[in-house]
């Protein structure tokens, strides 16, 4: 296997980045890498250089550059050589923590997407609490779209479900839509469509609509909802979680003696809460819906979330997803053409 890496995208770039690349290196022995970046900042912190190649990129896409000019015009930037690399055959995946704007727009416009998809969806992986048999489930779209129209939440449905089943290994994965109700009445004409059409799909393991409370306890192993709506849950998910840390470490702070006694015997505690609670550790987000898998980590990742994103990787390409989802479309595009049709 070869991953095209962005080696300048992300806070902590390119140390970090170098630095989790050579971790996963040494636990993945079947994966090669190609290291996009400026080769004089990159190429000091190369340790060992082992199944690592350097692949010279003068120009970098920063955060705040507009991601499609940015494309367009940053030829010899780290993130399209990456993608351009992905598409001439050169490399299976393509990995960045960088401008997420730039690597949507360059998964769409340069690897592209599978023929029948009208708009892959952001895919990241999010944890269960406190059920012994489900750990992870996954939600799309969660930011690619902002104007998303029903029966692209349809298939999102599809590529969650195949996404769940090849990478996550789960054998029969439920579907749910997000929604302000679990009737099958609730929300706006395009959510009772949506629920209309995929409650129609025989192929579909579709249980209803979730609400937004019941993520987390394991309401479906598929999430599906439009990518304004994804992005703003998983933001609130993200917040709710850092703000109640912040609360509990506040409140111990303010307790005293006896209240910081007590907190250092529940340190492990507090440990296991962070732990489960850091989505991280699944990896990064996937771009569903491309030729070849495009994975996109937090602009803050650090090492050990660069490996694990490798490990994620390494599934998506082993399980050929991807392919999967190609031969899937190419077989159904009567039934999705119809189905388009009746969403309109």
């Amino acid at each position: 296997m070869k991953i095209a890496v962005d080696a300048m995208g992300g806070d902590y770039a390119p140390a970090e980045i170098v630095k989790g690349i050579e971790l996963a290196r040494d636990a993945y022995p079947d994966i090669e890498f190609l290291l996009y970046g400026q080769e004089e900042k990159v190429q000091p912190l190369l340790q060992d250089s082992t199944r690592i190649k350097l692949m010279p990129a003068p120009e970098v896409i920063a955060m705040e550059d507009e991601p499609v000019r940015a494309v367009r015009r940053k030829k010899n930037s780290s993130i399209v050589l990456a993608a351009t690399a992905v598409r001439e055959g050169e490399a299976d995946a393509f990995f960045s923590a960088g401008n997420t704007g730039a690597v949507l727009a360059a998964g769409l416009l340069i690897v592209g997407r599978i023929k029948g998809i009208d708009r892959p969806g952001l895919t990241t992986t999010l944890p269960v609490l406190q059920k012994p048999d489900q750990s992870s489930f996954v939600m799309l779209d969660v930011g690619a779209n902002a104007d998303t129209k029903p029966f692209n939440v349809v298939q999102y449905a599809i590529m969650g479900q195949y996404y769940a089943q090849s990478v996550m290994h789960v054998e029969n994965p439920r579907v749910g839509l997000l929604n302000n109700g679990t009737e099958a009445d609730k929300g706006d004409k395009n959510h009772r469509a949506i629920h209309e059409a995929l409650s129609a799909m025989d192929e579909i393991n579709f249980v209803g609509n979730v609400e937004s409370r019941e993520l987390l306890n394991g309401a479906a192993d598929v999430v599906v909802t439009d990518g304004f709506t994804g992005n703003a849950t998983l933001k609130a998910i993200e917040g709710t979680a850092l703000s109640m840390l912040k609360l509990i470490k506040g409140e111990i702070m303010s307790g005293g003696l006896g209240g910081k006694i007590g907190a250092s015997m529940l340190k492990p505690v507090f440990r296991n809460v962070q732990s489960a609670m850091d989505y991280s550790q699944y990896g990064g987000a996937v771009l569903l819906g491309l030729k070849a898998p495009v994975v996109k980590t937090h602009g803050s990742t650090k090492a050990p979330t660069v490996k694990n994103t490798i490990g994620q990787i390494h599934e998506l390409i082993a399980s050929k997803s991807a392919d999967q989802l190609v031969t899937y479309f190419a077989e159904h595009g009567e039934q999705m053409s119809a189905l388009k049709e009746s969403l309109k």
